[in-house]
């Protein structure tokens, strides 16, 4: 939908502080109302424009393993970060002022939580992992680690970093015995 391109457009350029819905109307050639009618408000409009601009990101892995299947989704996260590091820092910023901003966002986090609990769960299928071992803060660390490295300036995080983190953090927290 184009109001969404042109809201993740005008996001990148201006932050959401300068982002208005009077100029995102103006470049869609619609009415104020007509995006009102689909987004009550700027912060459910600036979170519906980030999940269509990423929704390419979030398609589920089916490498067969575990290991495939996260560093996959790592890959995914570096991608998307990537190329939405403007979005997200001008998100970020303003989430902390901006309560009705981080209500929306559960949305997000909701569908990308919904991505890692299908690997989880098909790698419990295979036999690689017990059930008693998933905990909802480990799957934070990868896409929080590879997020934050794409904020800071010079530092993005490489394919071996994907791997690295699989490999030593991840992999050694999801196979270890449930106590």
């Amino acid at each position: 939908m184009e109001f969404l391109g042109v809201t993740l457009r005008l996001l990148q350029e201006h932050g959401y502080d300068g982002l208005t819905i009077d100029e995102v109307a103006a470049e869609a050639k619609a009415s104020k109302a007509t995006i009102y009618r689909r987004w009550p408000s700027k912060a459910d409009l600036v979170v519906a424009a980030f999940i269509e601009g990423t929704r390419s990101y979030a398609t589920l892995p089916n490498t067969g393993s575990l290991r495939g299947d996260l560093i996959a989704i790592g890959h995914q996260v570096c991608d998307q970060a990537g190329e939405h590091s403007a979005t997200v820092r001008a998100v970020l910023t303003e989430i902390a002022r901006t309560p009705e901003l981080g209500a929306a966002l559960q949305t997000f986090f909701a569908q990308r939580r919904a991505l890692i609990t299908a690997v989880l769960d098909a790698a419990v299928a295979r036999g690689e992992i017990d059930v008693a071992v998933i905990n909802d803060d480990l799957w934070d660390v990868l896409p929080g680690y590879l997020v934050f490295r794409h904020l800071l300036p010079r530092t993005p995080p490489s394919d071996q970093t994907v791997i690295d983190l699989v490999d030593q953090v991840m992999l050694p927290s999801l196979t270890r015995r449930a106590v």
